[in-house]
């Protein structure tokens, strides 16, 4: 059990598309970054999707145009719509919910492979 919980990992074929989810027990303000991370076998974590205080949504280069994340404060969820798939996105996904000073939370993470 842990305060951040992602769900909606899978397998799906190249060109597919997932749709991931991030239950938070924590609330979720105005003020909260909320971010979408991910980490390929032999390298090292990277930011996929985020929110930023200001909810400006920032993506890495290699997902623009492909993912979009959301969320839903009232119900602290955070959403990672992935879309046209490639081999290059299999990695385990994590949820990032970072406050102003009180605390940095970090979801156990959910496997997504893109097979051939």
């Amino acid at each position: 059990q842990g305060q951040v919980v992602e769900s909606g990992g899978g397998l799906v074929q190249p060109g597919g598309s997932l749709r991931l989810s991030c239950a938070a027990s924590v609330r979720i303000f105005s003020s909260t970054v909320t971010a979408w991370y991910r980490q390929a076998p032999g390298k090292q974590r990277e930011l996929v999707a985020r929110i930023t205080s200001g909810g400006h949504k920032n993506y890495a280069d290699s997902v623009q145009g492909r993912f979009s994340i959301s969320r839903d404060n009232a119900n602290s969820m955070v959403y990672l719509q992935m879309d046209s798939l490639k081999p290059e996105d299999t990695a385990v996904y994590y949820c990032n919910l970072k406050k102003g000073s009180s605390g940095d939370y970090w979801g156990q993470g959910t496997q997504v492979t893109v097979s051939s």
